[in-house]
């Protein structure tokens, strides 16, 4: 199981990851584990020594019985003291953010990859997107040449 984070190459400019696990409770670990999770418009927030990892949806998970249940709600991630702090005052200095970039198995554990970014501006999105579209067309262009 692996789920990827399809806005993260669009909107950021990665700069260094990191591999952080993820606190659960029981049905929510059964519910990542079929798949069910969305980190699209998640972010990873620092609250003094702690990271957590705001706004990502985990649907409740089909038989578990919780009347109060939050998917959104923010869950804690396990990093080593050192590198919330290494990530802390990166993040003062040069004006970056942390994003989650996906999430996957690793063994028993559920594990989620959280990159150190700088945020694109819009201009640049246009641009990267302008470049992908002309690179597919001359794609396109050399294999239909080779055809005939």
């Amino acid at each position: 199981m692996k789920i990827i984070n399809r806005k993260f190459y669009r909107d950021y400019e990665e700069i260094e990851t990191f591999e952080a696990g993820i606190v659960l409770s029981g049905a929510e670990v059964k519910s990542v584990r079929n798949g069910q999770i969305k980190i699209d418009g998640a972010y990873v927030k620092v609250l003094g020594s702690e990271i957590y990892l705001v706004n990502a949806q985990i649907p409740l998970y089909q038989f578990a019985r919780s009347a109060s249940y939050n998917p959104t709600r923010s869950r804690k991630l396990l990093l080593h003291k050192k590198e919330i702090l290494r990530l802390r005052t990166k993040m003062n200095s040069a004006g970056l953010t942390l994003a989650p970039k996906n999430c996957y198995n690793k063994g028993p554990l559920i594990k989620l990859e959280i990159a150190l970014v700088r945020g694109r501006k819009e201009l640049e999105k246009r641009k990267r997107e302008k470049a992908r579209d002309i690179k597919a067309d001359q794609k396109r262009e050399i294999k239909e040449y080779l055809k005939s």
